[in-house]
């Protein structure tokens, strides 16, 4: 023990650059767990698309016109999270929330999942991601 306090001691850099490592890990760890069981990865958003999911693009009406995932819903995040089951969503439906990157459609998410609506997932990493994967995007017609 008097050997670990004299190595700390002597090296207080080096012993807090360890521990903000150790936080770090943790805080990043936990942000995962959070997000478990809400993301798609894109291989299960297409499986979940192709079973006839409802896809709603909260991004900008601009963003959603310059591209957007094929038959995708556009609705403001306001108007989603308020969660009223409407001819756009329903409960007992799969429900595909894409933003640009994942983080505004996981909040999203989350607030369905709280007003009911289960079967409601974020696509994880947005359609940035989407794009990365070569997956088809559609422009509205102007």
């Amino acid at each position: 023990m008097d050997k670990l306090l004299v190595f700390v001691t002597t090296n207080p850099l080096l012993v807090t650059a360890t521990v903000l490592t150790l936080v770090a890990l943790v805080a990043f760890e936990l942000r995962l767990r959070g997000r478990a069981g809400l993301e798609l990865s894109i291989p299960e958003a297409v499986r979940m698309i192709n079973n006839g999911a409802t896809v709603v693009d909260v991004r900008e009406p601009a963003r959603y016109a310059a591209g957007h995932i094929v038959d995708a819903i556009s609705m403001p995040s306001a108007e989603l999270c308020k969660g009223e089951e409407t001819g756009k969503i329903k409960k007992k439906r799969g429900i595909l929330v894409v933003c640009e990157a994942g983080n505004e459609s996981l909040q999203c998410t989350r607030r369905l999942r709280a007003l009911g609506f289960e079967a409601a997932f974020s696509l994880g990493g947005g359609v940035a991601a989407w794009q990365r994967e070569n997956q088809p995007l559609v422009a509205s017609k102007r």
